[in-house]
């Protein structure tokens, strides 16, 4: 016999994943008007799948079709995906339901074990999958159950509960627990029918207990099942309403539904927190290795702490006397900076005093009063050379994570200050053993002035900073001097010790006083230079060579400058003349530190009033520019406009022409020396 549909709904659902909590709610509506509720459950677990399977492998909208009649409801799922479905094959007909802990696998067999009838069609332009449910033949056709009347009370089909609450794994990787939360908690009130449910969660973080998702009045609680939470995390499934005996164990089940997304979220999140924070400690490292200034990398480490660790930090240092002095600090309100400061100022006694005591390395120290956050010491190679104080957040404490992190930061911290403090030391170091490979002052005759520029690699002239060698870490194997000898003569020389560094510090050393001895005790060049060779071929090791331009400097009766250069393996040096004409002089020779025998070809140079020399290291001409080199031209066009002026103006023209020639630092020695033939007054 054919029964009229007399209750139905028609629905078109985006592909989103709420449809199939809307599909559920329709299926509900229509079940409850036609008086069909015995037949919700199966209803609703066959529609969930189908609708689910819509969403999530066809990709497309649905449309949803229930129409009830007084014996059964049919629903019908359409999408718009073209192709087949595969009917059921005798395996999987015959196969037996997933475990209950399973989370796929069902579909069609789901719906061929609890429908009465189903069917599939399909087109180019889609295909549905309809099941009807019919109530047992020998139920009578009923209106609506008279919600006074008793009802019969069963243990419900755990196995088809578990199917009721399984969530589909493809939603469920793209839900916020939220909502995953809030869609099985849905499911149980399909199958219950509490008058209302929540989910209270604590994730144990002192924020306190939460709601997690609810329906309906929960103001009296029939059915509390705690969720299955690891410590500290805690929480609990309510229902309210008038009990039945199969809403503890369904609650039990969904509890650990809950409870295992919870879990599986916290863990998620944790390792993306995890994840963020070793990817902050890593930029912050790389950050502090980069400084190798201490009063950058001081000022630096507050800036990475604030906002990230906490709302401010500072860095206190240590003194000669362990006094702690206060190095920076920054806050998140700049308002606040000043009475920052005065709070630290009072603290540094607490803190240095805290520091003294045994037993603190590496570990938080006590937070002096009226400060509110965590001090963790600085410490690095067995030294403490500080304290680094984080303030809590504005609106809760540190975790215990945080605190990990600030002291890792710490560590880091510590190192960077230790590197700069070294490098600073290997600094004043070089420089100080730059400034004694060169000479103190340029001698001061009258008739000749000199002039001088140095700078070693990677390393820049601050504006300012006035004559001498410019700052750096590695002593230059560049050198230059000049001297005036007994019989009022002149030596100069400039030269370019092979390597860098203590070896070459020693090697220059070496050069510099053999030549300066042997000129000051009258020795002509080429036999100066002879005995240099030999000198350098019995010191040890194998970087021992040097290219030199030297030479003796004589005045003429007229007031010229006659010169007698000797080119030792180096460019020659470029005259200047007066009105601005330039020439190449000089024959190039031997390096001395390689041969037995060094080849020395003297050249005699005149210099008139005006004319200069201009002595130079490879470092200026193998300037580089990308592929460019600065080369000898350059070197003619920068001092032609300084002719005829100072010998301090001409190696300043040089120099400043090397410099612009790139934005980097420079990659060798840069050595200058300028001699300049001036009039007598």
């Amino acid at each position: 016999m054919t029964y009229p549909e007399r209750f139905a709904r028609r629905l078109r659902l985006p592909a989103d994943d709420r449809s199939p909590a809307a599909a559920r709610a329709a299926v509900r509506a229509v079940l409850t008007e036609a008086g069909l509720t015995e037949l919700l459950d199966e209803t609703l677990l066959l529609t969930t799948e189908l609708a689910t399977n819509g969403v999530v492998h066809a990709g497309t909208d649905i449309n949803l079709t229930v129409a009830a009649d007084p014996i059964g409801v049919r629903v019908t799922v359409t999408d718009y995906r073209s192709g087949g479905i595969d009917p059921l094959d005798s395996a999987s007909y015959n196969s037996a339901m997933p475990e209950v802990t399973a989370e796929g696998g069902r579909g069609l067999l789901l719906v061929d074990r609890f429908a009465s009838s189903w069917g599939t069609t399909h087109d180019a332009t889609g295909k549905s999958i309809w099941f009807r449910i019919d109530r047992d033949p020998d139920a009578r056709p009923a209106t609506r159950p008279d919600p006074d009347a008793a009802v019969e009370t069963r243990l419900p089909d755990l196995g088809q509960l578990a199917a009721l609450l399984t969530v589909a794994p493809a939603i469920q990787s793209r839900l916020p627990v939220d909502q995953l939360v809030t869609e099985l908690l849905a499911r149980c009130h399909d199958a219950t029918a509490a008058a209302g449910g929540a989910i209270e969660y604590d994730a144990g973080d002192g924020a306190g207990a939460q709601i997690l998702a609810k329906f309906g009045d929960v103001g009296s609680v029939s059915v509390a099942v705690p969720l299955p939470l690891t410590a500290p995390a805690c929480g609990k499934l309510m229902l309210a309403g008038d009990p039945r005996p199969d809403w503890r164990p369904l609650a039990e089940l969904v509890a650990e539904r809950i409870a295992l997304a919870v879990q599986i979220d916290r863990m998620r999140t944790d390792e993306q927190r995890r994840s963020g924070w070793l990817t902050y400690l890593a930029e912050a490292g790389e950050l502090l290795a980069h400084s190798l200034e201490e009063h950058l990398t001081v000022a630096l480490i507050p800036q990475l702490v604030v906002p990230q660790l906490g709302r401010w930090a500072a860095v206190h240092l240590t003194g000669d006397g362990g006094d702690l002095r206060l190095a920076s600090l920054t806050h998140a309100e700049e308002s606040e900076l000043e009475h920052l400061r005065s709070k630290l100022d009072a603290a540094a006694p607490a803190l240095a005093a805290a520091l003294a005591t045994d037993g603190w390395t590496g570990m938080e120290l006590p937070v002096p009063r009226g400060l509110d956050g965590i001090a963790v010491p600085l410490s690095a190679r067995g030294a403490t050379v500080g304290v680094l104080t984080v303030g809590k957040h504005i609106e809760r404490q540190h975790s215990s994570e945080e605190r990990a992190v600030v002291a890792d930061l710490a560590k880091r911290s510590a190192l960077a200050l230790d590197n700069a403090r070294i490098h600073a030391e290997r600094q004043a170091v070089a420089n100080e053993l730059q400034a004694a490979l060169m000479p103190g002052s340029l001698p001061d005759v009258a008739g000749v002035s000199f002039a001088a520029e140095y700078l070693p690699a990677t390393a820049r002239r601050l504006p300012g900073s006035g004559p001498g060698p410019a700052s750096g870490t590695e002593v230059g194997g560049d050198f230059y001097d000049a001297t005036e000898l007994a019989d009022h003569r002149l030596w100069v020389a400039i030269g370019d010790v092979c390597g860098k560094g203590a070896q070459a510090a020693a090697v220059t050393g070496v050069v510099r006083d053999v030549l300066r001895v042997m000129a000051r005790d009258g020795r002509p060049l080429p036999r100066a230079l002879e005995l240099l060779n030999a000198t350098l071929l019995e010191q040890p090791g194998d970087m021992r060579y040097a290219t030199i331009a030297s030479a003796l400097l004589d005045r003429s009766p007229d007031g010229a400058l006659n010169a007698t250069l000797c080119l030792s393996g180096h460019d020659k040096p470029l005259l200047l003349r007066a009105d601005g004409e330039t020439a190449w002089v000089g024959r190039e020779g031997t390096a001395v530190g390689l041969f037995p025998d060094v080849k020395v070809n003297p050249v005699d140079v005149r210099l008139e009033h005006g004319d200069a020399l201009v002595f130079f290291t490879d470092g200026v001409t193998e300037r580089r520019d990308g592929a460019a080199m600065y080369g000898h031209e350059r070197i003619e066009r920068a001092v032609r406009d300084a002719a005829g002026k100072g010998a301090k103006q001409i190696a300043t023209a040089l120099l400043e022409s090397v410099e612009a020639f790139s934005p980097e630092s420079p990659r060798d020695d840069i050595a200058i020396l300028v001699v300049r033939c001036d009039p007598i007054r």
